[in-house]
């Protein structure tokens, strides 16, 4: 066990340390999105994290530094409409440490958690984060998720503040496949676990609940960036009557004319990849990533809705036999034949490029190749209990009606992460998260 935990903080430490050396030197201080801190955040918060709940939660250690703890403990999440408004975090400093002193601050904590495996696993007390190394995979598991963070927030910045690295694979060549509309049977579906039956999950994952979903028909692929072309050409985000009113407001304030990586030049759209800029025709087959807002908006467009929670189950794991598989593609562990996740392309690729991932009932690409959007407000399932100590507030927080529900993954997320039970939240207003949609036809 020890051997194992050591060999996957490693690994996780040394994709982040890959991810921050695609900034140029001195960029560290930049901020590309104003709702989030700084890079340099970043790489006081991943230690400090990991310190403030294994150093310092289960083992009681004297701190490398209280000032680090403290300052990088949390990060803002403002509200989009009302950027005043944030959850309680440390206030921002006037002035940055110096790179140097933070990143001798995270070496100092790398060290000190290899170093606390074994201690861990031997507390007499039976600590809940202890049994089964769960506090190691809660470290590694956050730390997976804010490579994410960081990379959408790279995206956000112009070329010559990045470095393109020569181990970057080619940016995917095929078409995709054309969108058909699939029957997806009622049936029942199982959101969330008991905590008994999972070694590790956040807590917003527990406990289990059964929800009956009647049948539905839904694309088997998202929407392209072509077709998401065929909205804005046909002025979509023009027409009030397609928007909620507080998505309509929220677009009129932000000036939405168009997704918020596609721009225009000369006339001609281009998409604005990681590392450069391509003509959308490049990127046509590729899934369009949007705000919920905007994917709601292109739903009503077409006539149709987008996917619940409980849909997404139900077209992700549920079979004819009225099982319910672990995954879309059934048991096996997930690999590269499966989908476009775990760093796999370091870009979007042609939308059912994985064929061998689709599920039971024909739909392609529930998980990798972008977050899937769902119209469910973040809550708790039925009997929800804030269990990890030290982080009552994980999910807790974000149960404000203005988050909702993604599953799935994206080519940016981690193997590891791919579970069933997974929920990722973000603001229906929140544009910069590497999520897709699909439609739903309405009954």
């Amino acid at each position: 066990m020890a051997e194992k935990i050591t060999e996957q903080l490693t690994r996780a430490w040394a994709r982040t340390d890959t991810i921050f050396e695609l900034l140029r030197p001195g960029e560290f201080l930049a901020q590309p999105i104003a709702l989030r801190h700084p890079f340099i955040f970043y790489a006081g918060h991943l230690p400090a994290f990991a310190w403030n709940h294994i150093g310092g939660e289960l083992l009681e250690l004297p701190s490398f530094s209280a000032a680090f703890d403290e300052l990088f403990s949390r990060g803002i999440d403002p509200d989009v409409d009302d950027p005043t408004r944030v959850h309680a975090h440390p206030d921002v400093p006037a002035r940055w440490p110096a790179l140097a002193e933070v990143l001798a601050y995270r070496d100092q904590v790398r060290a000190a958690i290899l170093a606390s495996v074994d201690a861990v696993h031997t507390r007499e007390d039976n600590h809940v984060m202890a049994r089964q190394g769960r506090v190691f995979t809660m470290v590694i598991e956050h730390e997976l998720m804010h490579q994410e963070t960081l990379l959408y927030m790279l995206q956000r910045l112009t070329p010559d503040r990045k470095v393109v690295p020569a181990w970057l694979p080619p940016l995917p060549e095929a078409r995709g496949r054309r969108s058909a509309a699939v029957d997806v049977p009622g049936g029942r579906v199982t959101l969330g676990a008991d905590h008994a039956d999972l070694r590790f999950g956040w807590d917003n994952e527990t406990p289990s609940v059964q929800v009956p979903v009647p049948g539905f028909q839904v694309d088997d692929v998202p929407v392209t960036n072509a077709r998401f072309l065929d909205f804005v050409e046909d002025r979509g985000y023009e027409r009030p009557e397609l928007w909620d009113r507080a998505d309509w407001e929220w677009s009129r304030a932000a000036q939405l004319a168009s997704p918020p990586v596609w721009t225009k030049a000369n006339g001609s759209w281009l998409y604005e990849g990681l590392f450069e800029r391509l003509p959308l025709e490049r990127a046509a087959d590729w899934p369009v990533y949007v705000s919920l807002a905007e994917a709601r908006a292109f739903a009503r467009w077409r006539g149709a809705r987008l996917l619940t929670e409980p849909e997404f189950h139900r077209a992700a794991y549920g079979d004819s036999t009225g099982s319910e598989r672990p995954y879309p593609w059934g048991a096996a562990d997930p690999d590269e034949r499966h989908g476009n996740f775990d760093f796999r392309s370091w870009s979007p690729a042609p939308v059912g490029s994985y064929p061998e991932g689709a599920s039971a009932w024909g739909v392609h690409e529930l998980i990798g190749n972008g977050w899937e959007w769902t119209d469910t407000p973040f809550a708790g399932f039925p009997g929800f209990e804030a269990w990890i100590p030290g982080y009552p507030g994980y999910s807790a927080d974000f149960f404000d009606g203005k988050h909702f529900v993604l599953k799935g993954a994206s080519w940016a997320t981690a193997a590891g992460l791919v579970r069933r039970t997974f929920r990722n939240w973000y603001q229906a207003h929140y544009p910069y998260v590497f999520a897709k949609f699909r439609c739903v036809a309405v009954a």
